[in-house]
């Protein structure tokens, strides 16, 4: 069962969603909140494995809010799946860096939604990853807020590895072109992450870009 906490400021937008999930097998809403603080609160208090997220609230944004639930999450933190009505949204960018494992439009159809929701409660980093390429692309040019962390701390194969999930790549997929087995690419990816203290697999995608690894323009290739 996939615990699901539903953030969005519109009530008939949440009461939407939530309504959609519960319909939903597998799927159970342990809350609803209609702000970033809210949302804050009650991830605190439910322990969901999903928190969809509006990413523009007023007061306390979808982005801070992320933050703070991954922060004073203990053991397993929730999964972020954040919500945007614009496909080229510089918030979904920075929701990215703050951790979040993905984003969705919010004008998705209802297979899509809980394709979504499935897809990132069993730990899929990103969603429809050839939107969420777009936009990296649109926005890893832009001069971050603190600098990218180095490297040089990853073996060559780790490089290797960060670089193809930053082209899009999946495990199987990165498993197949560097002739090693997907367990082997979960571990060196686990590995990358803890040693660049990285929270998802969607800010190591970050990070391949701002780094220089994967230029706009190359990822897929």
């Amino acid at each position: 069962m996939t615990r699901v906490l539903v953030v969005d400021d519109q009530f008939l937008i949440r009461a939407g969603l939530a309504g959609l999930l519960r319909a939903a097998p597998g799927i159970e809403v342990v809350g609803e909140a209609s702000s970033g603080g809210e949302a804050v609160s009650l991830a605190a208090e439910t322990r969901p494995d999903v928190v969809l997220m509006d990413i523009r609230m007023p007061g306390m944004t979808g982005i801070e809010a992320t933050e703070r639930i991954l922060a004073q999450a203990g053991g397993t933190p929730p999964r972020v799946l954040v919500l945007t009505t614009f496909d080229l949204d510089e918030y979904v960018y920075g929701a990215l860096r703050a951790g979040a494992s993905g984003f969705l439009l919010k004008d998705s159809g209802p297979e899509r939604l809980l394709a979504a929701v499935a897809a990132v409660g069993a730990g899929d980093a990103l969603f429809a990853p050839s939107v969420t390429r777009r936009l990296v692309e649109a926005y890893a040019r832009r001069a971050p807020d603190e600098q990218p962390p180095a490297l040089e701390a990853l073996t060559s194969r780790e490089v290797d590895v960060l670089k193809l999930c930053g082209r899009g790549l999946s495990n199987v997929e990165i498993a197949d072109r560097l002739f090693i087995s997907e367990a082997t690419v979960k571990t060196h990816l686990n590995r990358t992450m803890t040693k660049l203290n990285l929270g998802s697999r969607a800010q190591a995608v970050v990070v391949a870009y701002e780094t220089g690894l994967v230029t706009p323009g190359t990822a897929g290739r």
